[in-house]
């Protein structure tokens, strides 16, 4: 019991834990965990979309699935090329709120992204009448939707980027790979 003592006297952090290690710090039991949605779209940001969706489905786990984290794990599945997911946790996530002009654009730049240009193009419409037009992301890829269906050869040597937006002022930009 006596060499125990001594020999943690002689470490460098006394009898307490060291600070100057290269491992995280222990998780404190009563500590509050931080929103998984805010942490999503942090991630988002970052163009971190494996670790972004990781975090809205922790999210859904506590909140349940409401139609801001379907609309965000549908977005953090196109940015993941996961076409088909992401239209229908996007689709799912407009019946839930049909009034929110954010999940309708992100629809209409998946329908983009898999060739169905006349319904995205609908589906922008309904995003820019929910918005009132306020949206300039929302007003570009309808513009973009409009011009693909008057001229299907519009920008097909080209790259098109649709932008996704999300609650509050942030989107992110998606760059079409075809």
């Amino acid at each position: 019991m006596i060499l125990v003592a001594t020999l943690a006297a002689c470490s460098s952090g006394g009898l307490s834990a060291s600070r100057d290690t290269p491992f995280a710090p222990p998780v404190d039991p009563r500590g509050e965990a931080v929103d998984g949605l805010l942490v999503g779209h942090r991630l988002m940001q970052a163009g971190e979309y494996e670790l972004a969706l990781e975090a809205f489905q922790r999210a859904a786990a506590t909140q349940g699935l409401t139609g801001e984290i379907l609309t965000a794990m549908g977005s953090a599945n196109l940015a993941l090329g996961r076409l088909n997911q992401s239209e229908a946790l996007l689709r799912r996530a407009v019946k839930v709120e049909a009034d929110w002009p954010e999940a309708w654009n992100n629809l209409g730049v998946v329908l983009m992204e898999s060739g169905q240009e006349a319904e995205a193009a609908g589906v922008f419409r309904k995003a820019f009448a929910l918005d009132n037009g306020e949206s300039d992301a929302i007003r570009d890829n309808l513009r973009l939707a409009l011009a693909k269906i008057e001229n299907p050869l519009y920008g097909t040597d080209e790259q098109q980027d649709y932008k996704l937006v999300r609650r509050g002022s942030s989107q992110y930009l998606i760059l079409n790979a075809t």
